[in-house]
């Protein structure tokens, strides 16, 4: 796929743009990133929480000047996340505004960035996760491991449109998404985990250092006394799943492993093989002892039906998870 499309057009993504001279400092204590130490060439990944440190949001922060900052997330978040933010405003100086039909976002596959990225008039991005470029046209990032990278452009630049890849590209670009162990979060999962089920203190999506944020308190806990026995986990379907099946593999759905382990699905897709890749959150072990919240909860009212368990082969993540 790499070889026959570069650009992959990211229409499920938007933009909220955080403007202002307090934008920084307000998204200081909103997000469980350090925004006020984060440099204008570096992309970080953040969550949002509510009070008890479950993530309803994850964005990219990425710096437009030394004040105001993109929040690259779904669209479909961004209704609730706007509301969730503009209740904390009172007296900062910062707007908050969906600018998603402003910004063109578009996936670079290796083999074509460096004409694309020319294309554009931007540099190429160092080789690290998170390394950004500004050009005359926009912004660009390295996004992933594998080499991956992202182009914000205003869409004004671009008055007569980008010729992309239609939806079957996109899915090679979640696929790589869920290969590369990025989490997501939509509305069907929205505060239904704790940052760190979502592995974001593996993947530097938490500052232990920044100070208050809302849910800090608790993900602090759990990084310096708890034991999270949960964490999210990288999974094939053995076989192609059937079509009831299939068609009920989505984001928030519960299952039981054939060891006996309950896990809840992070995000997931379709592969070419008709198999299914996904990342779920689980118990690192079939232990029969998953005392944890979301485990107790699995167990009582929401309990998965005994009909529901799917057959699923590990696969590794790109990074280590810490110790439980």
């Amino acid at each position: 796929m790499e070889e026959q499309t570069h650009c992959v057009a990211l229409g499920n993504l938007g933009v909220i743009a955080a403007r202002g001279p307090d934008a920084r400092r307000f998204l200081q204590g909103q997000v469980s990133q350090d925004v006020l130490a984060l440099p204008l060439n570096r992309v970080a990944i953040a969550g949002c929480h509510n009070p008890q440190g479950r993530t309803t949001a994850l964005l990219r922060l990425v710096p437009l000047d030394a004040e105001s900052v993109a929040l690259v997330l779904p669209r479909e978040r961004i209704p609730d996340l706007l509301a969730s933010l503009r209740r904390f405003v009172l007296r900062a100086r910062v707007r908050l505004v969906d600018e998603t039909a402003e910004w063109i976002l578009d996936g670079l596959w290796p083999a074509g960035a460096a004409a694309a990225l020319a294309s554009r008039g931007l540099p190429m991005p160092a080789a690290e996760v998170g390394a950004l470029s500004v050009g005359s046209s926009g912004w660009a990032w390295r996004h992933g491991p594998d080499g991956r990278i992202v182009m914000l452009t205003p869409a004004a630049a671009l008055p007569g449109g980008i010729d992309t890849a239609p939806d079957p590209a996109l899915r090679h670009w979640h696929l790589a998404e869920i290969a590369a162990g990025w989490p997501q979060v939509y509305a069907a999962t929205a505060a239904a985990f704790v940052a760190q089920m979502l592995n974001l203190d593996a993947i530097d999506g938490i500052s232990f250092t920044k100070g208050c944020y809302t849910g800090q308190e608790v993900i602090a806990r759990a990084h310096y006394r708890g034991r999270v026995k949960r964490r999210m986990q990288r999974f094939v379907t053995r076989v192609a799943p059937a079509a009831t099946e299939l068609a009920a593999l989505v984001p928030g759905s519960q299952w039981l492993l054939q060891d006996g382990r309950s896990l809840r699905v992070v995000d997931a897709e379709l592969r070419d093989d008709g198999r299914v890749e996904l990342l779920g959150v689980t118990a690192a072990a079939a232990t029969g002892d998953e005392q944890d919240p979301e485990a107790t909860a699995a167990q009582g009212a929401d309990a998965v039906p005994a009909a529901a368990r799917l057959s699923l082969e590990p696969l590794p993540l790109p990074y280590d998870l810490p110790a439980p």
